[in-house]
């Protein structure tokens, strides 16, 4: 357990080293997020800082796989999926690559993912036809993806819920099945993102940009696949600790799609966009979040873990106050 500890830890200080170093690179190479419509801040800012955690992650996979601690096919699925991510998102960070590009390597990328995955869980079930299995899967991973570039556009808001979600998963399975792969490769994507947050919480003195937003979201998708599939960890589970991400971006879009015209464009019409810009705080608000995490979706994880009868119960509360707040403060208050 020390030497565990100290892994961590040590994991811990490269990554802070890392977006030390990686901050002053990216001001020098004019690696800047320049305020426009969408942005809440005033100043050019550092991205695509997440690309040295995503790194250092994708380092830790490869070391357990060769340690014979990841079996081959989620070492596929996993690094040289996540290494075709990050390299997407810090080439968008960079170059700004058309929407309709990167929805296209996304549906590919997520196509890889499944062929490692023996299609994920939904090719399993006998009354769901292979093609829809399949299309359905595949939309799913891009949905994800893309739900975490939506919910970076708060300083510390994506870091933040990496974090959470994080540990609370492992929570979760230390309670209900023990220490695994899993919970070792979400410990090391915790500490190093947490590493980040030092530097992205706010105000914010570097943005994880692409390079880490679909980084995560690919990640995060492959394991949700993954340890359905082999019952580590319930989809309800799953839904609840991602709670705040679904019920925002889901009633994100369906007001979208009813109240603007063209809602496929970029916006800053989240709620929780709406509610940094009227209280001219980014800190309230991912404090908010935080503790809506810890007081709320936490206690209902752990509740959906030891009681599964009971998870999908424990679901629909997890996503109703979101949902209120998505609702009442999202894009109803925008004029985008």
């Amino acid at each position: 357990m020390i030497i565990f500890i100290t892994i961590l830890v040590t994991v811990f200080i490269i990554n802070l080293a890392g977006v030390f170093l990686y901050k002053k690179v990216a001001i020098e190479k004019g690696i800047l997020a320049n305020p426009n419509f969408r942005t809440l801040h005033e100043s050019p800012i550092p991205r695509g800082g997440g690309i040295v955690f995503a790194c250092i992650t994708m380092i830790g996979i490869f070391l357990l796989w060769w340690l014979g601690r990841i079996p081959n096919n989620l070492f596929m699925a996993l690094g040289v999926g996540g290494c075709v991510a990050t390299v997407l998102g810090f080439f968008d960070d960079t170059n700004d690559i058309r929407a309709s590009k990167k929805l296209v390597i996304q549906i590919f990328l997520s196509g890889f993912a499944l062929f490692y995955l023996d299609g994920g869980p939904l090719l399993h079930i006998e009354l769901i036809p292979s093609l829809v299995a399949i299309s359905l899967s595949i939309l799913f991973l891009v949905w994800v993806i893309n739900a975490y570039n939506f919910m970076d556009g708060v300083d510390g808001m994506a870091a933040s819920g990496t974090i959470f979600s994080s540990g609370a998963i492992v929570l979760t399975m230390a309670l209900t099945h023990g220490l695994s792969e899993v919970t070792i490769l979400l410990l090391l994507l915790m500490v190093s993102v947490l590493a980040f947050m030092v530097f992205n919480w706010p105000p914010a003195k570097i943005f994880m940009g692409d390079s880490g937003s679909v980084f995560l979201g690919y990640i995060f998708g492959v394991l949700i696949l993954f340890t359905t599939m082999h019952n580590e960890v319930s989809i309800w589970t799953w839904i609840i600790v991602f709670g705040y991400f679904i019920a925002d971006t889901t009633v994100t879009q369906i007001a979208r799609l009813i109240l603007v015209k063209k809602w496929y464009m970029a916006h800053r019409s989240h709620a929780y966009q709406n509610v940094a810009r009227i209280s001219n705080s980014h800190l309230k608000v991912t404090a908010g979040v935080i503790v809506y995490y810890l007081m709320w979706l936490l206690p209902l994880a752990i509740w959906s873990a030891l009681e599964p009868e009971m998870a999908i119960f424990a679901a629909i509360i997890a996503l109703t106050p979101a949902s209120i707040f998505s609702y009442k403060y999202g894009p109803i208050l925008s004029s985008t």
